[in-house]
């Protein structure tokens, strides 16, 4: 089984995160894709909302998308969402599968920072999702990485090598751009104004009736 995984804050999930994912399980063809919480973001502030209501937001989603999955190991944890740990322990419980990390280019470029980076490709494959005709200098550090590990031209090629499927290479899939944020989102809702076409319904519906992200 191919298994995509997307982390995040999801504070509050929507269609920023939702489409996107969409889009790379369509390009490489996953199985799945996990939608994965965290608990204490080690790059970011804290949540606004409690790991319980991000969790059950996601939930709900999940819930009204063929294909998604809640992935609530990192929102069990009691410390830092380092993700080198959570693909290890993914791997661990899916090792006959192929995992497939999402991230936004803008988390690529930051990768060296990331606690134990290079591990990563020992459990999974990375997914970089970008903006159309976006490229990457060609004098930045990570370009070198991108170029050696991608797959982007060779898609035939990874499904047909069995050496290939447990990680270590690199997809870059070209995204529909959206200017959405959660902090934007937040801000709306702290006006009591409705990003109704930025959420999908079952979200917004828990974020009314739980009176979420108000002043």
């Amino acid at each position: 089984m191919r298994i995509g995984i997307l982390g995040g804050t999801f504070d509050p999930i929507h269609y920023g995160h939702i489409r996107p994912a969409m889009e790379v399980k369509h390009a490489l063809a996953l199985d799945k894709i996990l939608l994965m919480p965290n608990h204490i973001p080690p790059h970011k502030q804290q949540p606004n909302l409690t790991t319980a209501q991000r969790l059950k937001m996601v939930a709900d989603v999940c819930s009204q998308l063929d294909g998604f999955e809640l992935c609530d190991i990192e929102a069990k944890r009691d410390t830092p969402s380092y993700t080198v740990i959570t693909l290890e322990q993914l791997k661990a419980l899916h090792p006959k599968d192929e995992l497939f990390f999402i991230m936004g280019m803008d988390s690529f470029i930051q990768l060296q920072s990331w606690h134990e980076w290079q591990r990563l490709f020992d459990f999974a494959h990375l997914v970089v999702c970008q903006r159309p005709g976006w490229q990457l200098d060609a004098e930045h550090p990570m370009q070198q990485i991108l170029t050696a590990r991608s797959q982007a031209q060779a898609l035939a090629e990874h499904a047909a090598n069995p050496a290939h499927r447990n990680g270590g290479q690199i997809f870059p899939v070209t995204i529909t751009p959206q200017d959405i944020s959660s902090t934007h989102i937040r801000e709306q809702l702290a006006k009591s104004e409705i990003p109704a076409d930025l959420l999908m319904p079952v979200t917004l519906d828990y974020i009314q009736n739980q009176r979420l992200y108000l002043p």
